[in-house]
């Protein structure tokens, strides 16, 4: 993800966190775990996109890279919710 301040990063996350949460139908978490999911599904994203050989060199690059570990993320908490 290109750098740019925890500013950046709590904005990527609330988005990213957003959009997996009415991506996957069920509202999100709430605010607060939306950002964590954000934030943790970009380092997830960033991780996964590396492996693949891409990378986000832009702000919408980095949301989309952030949106899928955070979808990722938010089915796997499901998952374990129901466990």
């Amino acid at each position: 993800m290109p750098s740019g301040g925890i500013i950046w990063w709590i904005v990527v996350g609330l988005i990213a966190g957003w959009l997996a949460g009415q991506v996957m139908k069920g509202g999100g978490y709430g605010v607060l775990a939306d950002i964590v999911l954000g934030i943790l599904g970009g380092i997830l994203g960033g991780w996964i996109f590396t492996r693949m050989g891409m990378g986000a060199s832009s702000t919408i690059g980095a949301i989309i890279v952030a949106f899928i570990g955070a979808v990722i993320l938010v089915g796997l908490t499901r998952l374990l919710k129901r466990a």
